[in-house]
């Protein structure tokens, strides 16, 4: 129990759910895969006959391929008493396999004769809390059934990106359901509203995304002002076609004449490339990357985006998209949760200040 508890200290605030253990489920690399694979992340440890305890943690998930897999997070480890010696993941690329420097007689005393092998999977904690505190998140305002946030951002800011993250992290998988890319000019067009369900099959979450065309510099090009305004009263009808040159009039056809407060915006996020600002959170790597070292590390504090933007560092949530992987990240899941949650908490303030106009509004106070 000792030995777990040093290792979820090394991973944040995690627990550890076993999926393997030789002595129960066999000593086979069938039984071993059968259990194990396309689950991460995971920590393997290894007993030998010589008292050694030792292992790795991988965030990729094991499969029959035998190819190699990168992963700059992963590393080793192995006891000595109740002490944690890590040995980091070193890419050597000239010497295909030779991934770790690390002393064998140390390690395990040069022993590989296993006694006992155990799998586990990696589950976070905090993670879980999130998800959980955002499923059974409900407006304050009883005529809302879910929170609008508005994404708004220069074109390529990852604003689409960022709804296909989230999306991500309650399917249970990398997926991508709005259109995102690179690119010079908005590769979204139209006014979009996603709601998302916890699970394929599972229950609306109490939020909705606002997804809009970029911003851009020049005239009659990008989001209009007064499509912006438009969108924040509940004017415009889902996937409204944005024409720079002609913002959406009253009389168009979907125009909504009379929103209710649940069509509404109730909270705006202002979405900026991180790769555009000097240091950011790609570039923090290591541990500095990692929850919830990311909100502490100076590296991050030094980001110009409140000096530039003139808000508050406490409202700079710094979030990783999904992009080029294929497998969940911890880590990636915990900082946009967060976020989140954070929309959500604005969006209370803004229920608040409605509550507080209609008691004034009455005569109340």
């Amino acid at each position: 129990i000792t030995q777990q508890r040093t290792i979820c200290s090394q991973l944040g605030r995690v627990k550890l759910q076993l999926l393997y253990k030789a002595s129960i489920h066999g000593f086979t690399g069938a039984a071993f895969h059968e259990r194990c694979d396309t689950r991460s992340p995971t920590v393997s440890v290894g007993y030998n006959n010589s008292g050694y305890v030792f292992g790795g943690y991988t965030k990729q998930p094991f499969t029959k391929s035998g190819n190699y897999v990168h992963d700059d997070q992963a590393f080793l480890f192995t006891f000595s008493g109740e002490k944690l010696l890590k040995y980091p993941v070193t890419v050597v690329y000239s010497s295909p396999g030779n991934y770790y420097n690390f002393n064998a007689a140390e390690m395990h005393g040069n022993n590989l004769n296993l006694t006992e092998c155990e799998v586990y999977q990696v589950e976070g904690k905090k993670r879980k809390e999130l998800i959980e505190s955002i499923k059974t998140y409900k407006p304050i305002v009883n005529s809302v059934p879910q929170v609008r946030v508005l994404l708004i951002g220069p074109v390529g800011a990852g604003k689409s990106s960022f709804f296909n993250s989230i999306n991500s992290v309650f399917r249970g998988h990398v997926t991508s359901q709005a259109i995102a890319g690179s690119s010079t000019t908005s590769l979204t067009t139209q006014f979009r509203t996603y709601s998302m369900k916890a699970g394929r099959e599972g229950k609306p979450l109490p939020i909705i995304l606002c997804d809009t065309m970029g911003l851009e510099e020049s005239t009659g090009a990008g989001l209009d002002i007064d499509d912006i305004i438009s969108i924040l009263k509940g004017h415009l009808p889902d996937r409204y076609q944005f024409n720079p040159s002609a913002p959406l009039h009253s009389e168009a056809h979907g125009y909504h004449k009379s929103p209710g407060i649940k069509d509404k915006v109730h909270c705006v996020a202002y979405v900026i490339d991180a790769c555009k600002i000097s240091n950011h959170v790609d570039k923090a790597g290591g541990e500095a990357g990692r929850y919830p070292n990311v909100y502490k590390s100076s590296y991050i504090k030094e980001m110009e985006v409140s000096a530039r933007l003139g808000v508050p560092l406490s409202c700079v949530i710094p979030v990783k998209n999904y992009s080029e992987e294929l497998e969940l990240d911890l880590n990636c899941d915990i900082l946009l949760l967060s976020a989140v949650i954070q929309m959500l908490r604005f969006a209370d303030n803004y229920f608040d200040e409605i509550k507080l106009i209609c008691i004034c509004s009455s005569g109340l106070i």
